[in-house]
């Protein structure tokens, strides 16, 4: 090679490289998430934003870690869950995009149809109010509990009133929920941890909720930081064709755009 013609590729390596990089922490759960951003570091990067994954194990540390200042953004939670968590602890943490929507899907090692379950079989949901909540209401969307009129988006195991099959429904951990298809008859498992355990959420649930779930997932960050510079970058970088690509071809229409 000439040096000519190395000296014209170091000057476009230069004039497309970004002058500078500026390191942002974001925390996510393991599993679509963590996946999901992979992709997006390489286009941040080339915005002059480097990305660094951190991943938690549960839906509470990496809130907590974000209103102390430990994360930059995070990048794992719906909405709800979000103003539920702001509602109990105090967070000032805001909600700043949109980002995928994780239908969540109910599993079962012990039947194939949800028609055939028997009356008195064991129920595992969500503990948390949120995430619980959505799973009575496609239960009740099955037509298997009845919900108190008004409920809206957080029903409570409280709120059932009606349990013709009366079903025994157990609050568990969300992290929890894929290894208690050994002893629930159904267990409701959120897209992130039943990937993260081997199930095809497309193929695998008996039940999920409709595409159009109100339960989309948000990149959120701390409320006095959401209007500099480097969350319009990583909201952008984020909202790009190649990353809808990604999840076309990776998940199958388990994982949907949301934006």
């Amino acid at each position: 090679m000439s040096l000519k013609t190395i000296l014209a590729a170091a000057a476009f390596a230069l004039a497309v490289a970004p002058a500078w990089a500026e390191t942002i922490k974001i925390g996510v759960t393991p599993g679509p998430h963590a996946e999901i951003l992979e992709q997006v570091k390489p286009i941040a990067h080339a915005k002059g934003l480097d990305i660094e994954i951190v991943e938690f194990s549960d839906y509470v540390v990496p809130n907590a870690a974000l209103d102390s200042g430990e994360l930059d953004a995070n990048s794992f939670q719906h909405e709800p869950y979000l103003v539920n968590e702001i509602d109990k602890r105090g967070y000032k943490i805001s909600k700043v995009a949109n980002t995928v929507t994780f239908p969540i899907g109910i599993y079962s090692k012990k039947i194939k149809a949800i028609g055939e379950l028997r009356d008195g079989a064991t129920v595992g949901i969500p503990n948390d109010p949120t995430n619980g909540g959505r799973v009575l209401l496609l239960l009740q969307s099955a037509g298997l509990i009845t919900l108190a009129d008004g409920v809206g988006l957080k029903p409570s195991v409280a709120d059932i009133t009606g349990n013709p099959k009366k079903l025994e429904i157990i609050e568990l951990d969300a992290a929890q929920l894929p290894r208690s298809l050994d002893d629930t008859d159904i267990s409701a498992i959120n897209t992130n941890y039943a990937v993260e355990a081997g199930l095809d959420p497309s193929r695998d649930a008996i039940l999920r909720e409709a595409a159009d779930s109100p339960y989309a997932n948000i990149i959120a960050v701390q409320t006095a930081r959401k209007d500099e510079p480097w969350v319009k970058t990583l909201v952008e970088s984020y909202h790009t064709d190649t990353v809808k690509q990604f999840l076309a071809d990776r998940f199958k229409g388990a994982v949907i755009a949301g934006w």
